[in-house]
Order: structure tokens, then sequence, then C-alpha cells
């Protein structure tokens, strides 16, 4: 037991309580500890993109970058803010005893406005606010965001009749107020109450040390009631609870589907003999789709709000959910890529040294040639996604820099030989080319693919368009005249961006998760 175990944690009072109590187990157990609050991922250096590794949770993508960066061991999270998918390579490694799984009531004076036809009750909760609205159908929600103890400040501060809260999480940290209820009639968020540890898969040590934390009977309540959550969700946040418990050897089990005000209300309840609970989840996921659970989730993803970011690249189901609530983004491609025939001439000698800029690039050379027609003696790149792709389908690359300015810079110093081919775009940047022809390298440059604006104009409710090259700002002035925040990729994308917009800002790390996390600090 020499090895010492970094638990990882948001640095959240909540958290923080959540992280101690599983150091406390781990140490009681004859473990040796360190806690790691982890803040943010622009810090992180990152070697692979997050949309690779399926990093997708609101709450939890910080603490998996971090894991990934072998940074901390295990992760500690609210069971409930975790992605039903986790990243290659983490795996749930425990679930500690479940506490209080209920909602809890937080009422400002008193409970009678339960009786009135009016009332104000704050949730930043979709499932909270369609359950209440579905039983008080006249009352008013408002939002409410923020940690657990800003919550209730915010609450007193503001004339509602009251807020909800899971019970867990205000009794943990011992802030429950004594004017309180529990909702027993409102069925909980999917494993809410529990704390659940992940770790690497590869990390047997820490596996099996954990493995001693873990409760059966809450490990199986919950995988039901997440696996109910995946197969409903399809990709689409929506108003669903699910509920499972062990009685006399039975597993009960009761779920619903709601729309978002509330109006339409799917139930679903089973019970099993414990040990034939496996298909528990699929049969109550398909009952509730079979009675008009289908439709339902259609209309939630298809809800007409109001566009307020653009994104000029299509962007995958698992990039979209990581926007806040407040976020109503659209994506499309801006820009079109029509790889060119490239004449084998080009490749007749072998070439010392080879420029590759983009992905684009790559699949162009490889979808004229073969691996072993491809014999580079030197291969220079930009980007690191680049790198990996060049290494998958031709070759070991030589060198990588960030943006094409610094490899220019690098190749003057350390170039062998006086000569590159360049494999680029129609329309491309002068920087790379220039630098190099100022200091007397040649260029060969070869049109490997044409690089088309495909731009749309966006509705004027649009605040923030995310760019990803400076084409794709290019695409987007051409047919807009409108001043936007500029969230951008990089700096080489900033700055094209900065000759038209007054406000850019630029991601800390080349992803496109990156961008989005920029977007949503915005709108928070």
């Amino acid at each position: 037991m020499s090895k010492t175990i970094r638990i990882g944690t948001r640095d959240s009072e909540l958290a923080l309580w959540q992280a101690k109590t599983v150091q406390k187990q781990l140490e009681h157990l004859g473990y040796k500890t360190e806690l790691v609050p982890v803040k943010s991922t622009g810090d992180i250096v990152l070697d692979k993109p997050l949309y690779e590794m399926g990093i997708t949770g609101i709450f939890t993508r910080t603490l998996d970058i971090a894991m990934l960066n072998h940074d901390i061991d295990i992760a500690v999270h609210s069971l409930k803010d975790v992605p039903t998918l986790l990243p290659k390579g983490i795996v749930q490694v425990a679930v500690l005893k479940r506490g209080n799984v209920n909602d809890t009531l937080v009422f400002k004076h008193n409970e009678e406005f339960l009786g009135a036809k009016e009332a104000v009750v704050a949730t930043g909760s979709l499932r909270r606010r369609a359950q209440w609205l579905n039983r008080f159908p006249t009352h008013t929600i408002v939002d409410l965001r923020g940690n657990v103890n800003s919550r209730l400040q915010k609450l007193k501060d503001n004339e509602w009749n009251g807020a909800i809260f899971a019970a867990a999480g205000i009794g943990r940290i011992g802030i429950r107020p004594e004017e309180s209820i529990n909702l027993d009639w409102m069925i909980p968020a999917p494993a809410q109450g529990a704390i659940m540890i992940t770790a690497l898969d590869e990390d047997e040590f820490v596996k099996n040390a954990c493995a001693e934390l873990n409760h059966e009977e809450t490990e199986i309540c919950t995988t039901i009631e997440r696996q109910f959550l995946n197969k409903l969700e399809g990709g689409c946040t929506a108003p669903i609870g699910a509920l499972a418990y062990i009685k006399d050897e039975e597993v009960h089990f009761k779920g619903v589907l709601l729309s978002e005000d509330g109006s339409k209300r799917i139930d679903v309840t089973r019970v099993e003999k414990l040990g034939k609970h496996e298909n528990m989840a699929q049969f109550c996921a398909d009952f509730v789709i079979e009675r008009g659970g289908k439709r339902l989730m259609d209309n939630i993803k298809n809800a007409t709000k109001q566009t307020n970011v653009v994104s000029t690249k299509s962007l995958t189901e698992d990039q979209r959910l990581l926007f806040n609530e407040k976020v109503v983004a659209e994506s499309t491609d801006f820009i079109k890529i029509s790889l060119n025939r490239i004449h084998p001439r080009f490749l007749k000698n072998e070439i010392q040294n080879v420029i590759i800029t983009s992905k684009n690039a790559v699949e162009a050379l490889t979808t004229n040639f073969s691996a072993t027609e491809l014999q580079f003696k030197n291969i220079y790149c930009v980007g690191r996604r680049t790198k990996r792709l060049i290494e998958k389908k031709i070759g070991k690359v030589t060198h990588v820099e960030k943006n094409a300015e610094n490899l220019a810079k690098y190749l003057i110093e350390f170039i062998e030989g006086t000569e590159v081919t360049y494999f680029c775009s129609d329309l491309r940047l002068d920087t790379l080319p220039s630098i190099l022809e100022e200091n007397h390298i040649k260029v060969n440059e070869i049109e490997a693919y044409q690089t088309k604006y495909d731009g749309q104009k966006v509705d004027d409710s649009v605040e923030g368009v995310m760019f990803y090259s400076p084409s794709t700002v290019e695409s987007f002035v051409e047919k807009n005249n409108k001043e936007v925040i500029a969230f951008c990729i990089g700096d080489t994308t900033a700055k094209e961006a900065k000759k038209h917009f007054n406000d850019v800002r630029v991601s800390k790390v080349p992803t496109v998760e990156s961008v989005i996390e920029l977007v949503n600090l915005h709108f928070v």
C-alpha cells in the first residue's frame, strides 16, 4: 500500500465533502491518499482531442482530462452528474452507499403557498421544473443556478416562495434549513444521492483499492436508473426521472418522462426478482417510447428557441451536449472541401522536405496515393491532430508546431537543404511561404485540395460565432455584415477575426470542446 492515491475533486464545498468522505474510507483501509482540487481545463496540456476521448460531461470533464493526463488517480463525482457513457480508458470503480434520494423544497416563509393559484418556485433543473408544473400548472418557475450556498442565498434575496434542492446535497454539508420538506411525490434524477468513483481502466492497484468501498445494492439500483436514462435520452437533455430500490429480494423501479412544461407525462413502474432484473431498464424505456415517448422526445429536441450562437463547423451530438442551458447553438459547415487529383509526376522523385498544415491535405495525399508511394524524408506539420493523422496514414513526422508562422521560423533554423514542397489549399495564408522565401528557402506549392466558401446568413438573434480557421471567418463575413463575439480555436484564426470583429476570444486549447467552453463562460 505504498502508493499514494491522488483523489481528484472539484473545489466546491459539496464536492470537497464527497472527496473527503472517500479519502476517510480509503485511509481507514490503510491506503495513503492526497486530495487534488482541479479547477479548469485551460491549464491542462492535452495531447488528444476531447471528442476522441468521448468527454462530454459539463461537471466531470475537467477531472476526466486530469485523470487521462495522469495528474490524479481517481475522481469523485455526484453520480447523477456523470454522463451515462464514460470517456475511453475511464471506468466506474465504486459507488458508495446511497444517501437521501429525494428532492427537497426549501420555502421562504411557510408551505401555505402550495395551495395558492399563483406562486414562484426556483430551480435550474428541467426535471424538477416539469414535475412541479405537472402538479402545480399555474405556478411560475424561475431559473436558479450556482453552488448550493449561492442558490440558498438567492432564495433569501428574492421574492420567491421556494426553491428545490437535492436533499443529499444540502444535508451532506449541514446547511439544510428548517423551512424545508422532502418532495416524496417527485421522482428524482437517475442516481441522485449516490457518490461515484472513477479511475483509469489500466490502474489495477487503484481499481482494487476502490472496489472495497463499493456498495452493491446502490450499484445495482443506480445502474438500472442510468441505463433507463441512456436508452431514453438519445443525446437530448429532457425531463427524465428514475428511481430503483431493493426490498424483499425484489427490485422496484419507477420512471417518468415529461414535456418541458409538464403538460404531458408518461410514467412506468416495474418489479423484478433480484438477479432477474438485467432487462428492466430496456423494458421500461421501451414502454415509455411506445406510449408517446418518442414523439415527446422529438418535440423537446425541436423546441423553437432563438439561436444565439452559430458554429461554422458541424458539431457532433456529444459536442452539442456540452453547451450550457443558456446557449442555443446551430452548426453547419461554412467551408466545403474538394480534394484535387495530384499528378504522379509530383512524386516521381523522393521529396526531401514536405510541409502539411491541415488534415485535408493528408486526406488528399492518401486518396491519390498509397502509403508506400508517399516516401518523404522529412515531414513538417502544423497541429497535433494533423500530426496524428500523418503518422497513422503516411509516416513519421519530423517536427510539429502549433501554427504556420512558428513552423516557418523553425524551418529557417533547422531545415535540411533549401527547398520544401508544400501541399496546400487554393486558399491559404501567405505567412509560411513568404517567411521561407524571404530567407532563401524555395517553396514548391502543390494544390492538394480546394476550399470553397459556403457560408449562410445568420439570424439577428445570434450574438457569437465559433470559428475554426481563417477561412471560416472569411466565409462568414462574405454573407454577414454583423458585429458578433468571435470565439476562435487558435491564434491564427483570431488574427483573421480581429480584422472584422471588436470582441475576439481565443481558446486555451486547440479543440472544438475548448471553444465550446469559451462560449459557456460568456453565457453563464
